[in-house]
C-alpha cells in the first residue's frame, strides 16, 4: 500500500503543492501538482486566505495520509523568513483541522535525499525529480517541482511520517477505541519498515 505525501514548498506569493504516492519499495508517483499564487501587491490577508483556500481545497481533494512542508530557514531574509512563516502557518492549520500529521523538511534535508548532495542547486533537485518521478521533464514552475521534491523526501526519509509528523500525530485526537489514529498506508509503512531493518540486521 503506498503512502500518499502532499508537498508544500510555502511562500505568500507562489505556493507550490504536489502530490505524490510513494510504496515501500521507494517507487513515487506524482498524482498532481499546481501553484497557488496571488500578483504582486495584494494584500496580506488576501494572500493567505487565497493559499487557505487552496490547501484546503488540495486536501480534500487528494486526501493525503501527511503533509510534507519546508522548514522555515533563518538564512533567508528576514521578510522572506515572515512570508515562508505566514504561509507555513496557514498550511499547518488546514492539516490540523483535518488530523493529517505535518512533518518539516529543510532544504539542504530535500537536496540530498533526493540527489545525493545538500549543496545541489535547483536545476539539479529538478532533474532528479522528473527521474524519480518518471517525467520527460520536471514539474513546473519550480515551486511545484520543489514541492514534489519535498514528498519524494518524506516518503523516503519520514518512514509512516518524521519527527515533526509523528509528534503532530501524537497531540492529535485519537479515534474512540484505542485505534493509534494511523491510516492504513501508515501502518503498511511501519510495518515494512520495520521488516526492512530486521531484514538488515541479520
Amino acid at each position: 500500500m503506498s503512502l500518499r505525501v502532499v508537498g508544500v514548498d510555502p511562500g505568500l506569493t507562489r505556493c507550490g503543492l504536489a502530490v505524490v504516492d510513494v510504496e515501500p519499495n521507494r517507487r513515487a508517483t506524482l498524482i498532481d501538482v499546481t501553484v497557488v499564487g496571488t500578483p504582486a501587491g495584494t494584500p496580506l490577508d488576501q494572500r493567505l486566505l487565497a493559499i487557505a483556500d487552496g490547501i484546503d481545497a488540495w486536501l480534500d481533494e487528494y486526501k493525503p495520509d501527511v503533509v510534507a512542508l519546508e522548514r522555515v530557514f533563518s538564512q533567508l531574509n528576514v521578510s522572506t523568513v515572515m512570508g515562508t512563516a505566514q504561509a507555513s502557518g496557514v498550511v499547518i492549520v488546514s492539516a490540523a483541522r483535518r488530523n493529517i500529521p505535518v512533518a518539516l523538511h529543510t532544504p539542504t534535508e530535500v537536496k540530498a535525499a533526493v540527489t545525493g548532495s545538500g549543496r545541489a542547486d535547483k536545476q539539479s533537485v529538478g532533474k532528479m525529480v522528473a527521474k524519480i518521478l518518471r517525467l520527460d521533464a520536471p514539474p513546473q514552475p519550480a515551486d511545484a517541482a520543489d514541492a514534489a521534491a519535498l514528498a519524494i523526501t518524506h516518503g523516503w526519509r519520514g518512514a509512516a511520517f518524521g519527527a515533526a509528523g509523528a509528534a503532530a500525530s501524537a497531540s492529535a485526537p485519537r479515534p474512540a477505541g484505542g485505534s493509534s489514529g494511523l491510516t492504513p498506508a501508515q501502518r503498511a509503512w511501519i510495518a515494512a519498515e520495520a521488516k526492512a531493518r530486521s531484514v538488515k540486521a541479520r
